[in-house]
């Protein structure tokens, strides 16, 4: 190994640069020699097994003070997902989605929506005005 590392270093101190569109009539041309590097191997890497993805949750949250109020339910058998959440919107309605997923159709979804929308009347603030206050000069004149 070391003396093709030497090799490598006289081969390349002894070359010549060439320029291109010089003519050298007698100059003598030298080549370095082909040095292979060592191979690296790439360590082997040994996956751990993809275990078969299945599995099922719901949940729901029902809070009257702020208002949310929403739910979700979705199992999944290999790569089939299915599932549905729905929610309050702000407007009172509730907004119901169920959908599915596969390999074969892609994610699907139909939405529905349920209820009469309320929406609140909004009225216009009142604007209390205070008189402003007299003034008066030290002579009894009005500004």
């Amino acid at each position: 190994m070391w003396l093709l590392t030497l090799l490598s270093c006289i081969s390349v101190a002894l070359a010549v640069p060439i320029e291109y569109g010089a003519v050298y009539s007698h100059a003598p041309v030298f080549h370095a020699p082909i040095v292979h590097a060592p191979v690296v191997h790439a360590p082997i890497v040994h996956a751990e097994p993809v275990a078969y993805p299945k599995y099922a949750f719901n949940y729901g949250v029902k809070d009257t003070h702020t208002g949310d109020i929403k739910s979700q339910q979705e199992e999944r058998d290999g790569d089939v997902v299915k599932g549905s959440y729905s929610l309050v919107e702000p407007d009172g309605t509730t907004r119901t989605v169920n959908y599915s997923a596969d390999d074969h159709t892609g994610f699907n979804a139909i939405v529905q929506k349920s209820g009469h929308a309320v929406h609140p009347v909004k009225v216009a603030p009142v604007a209390h005005y205070a008189a402003a206050p007299l003034l008066l000069s030290s002579y009894g004149h009005h500004y």
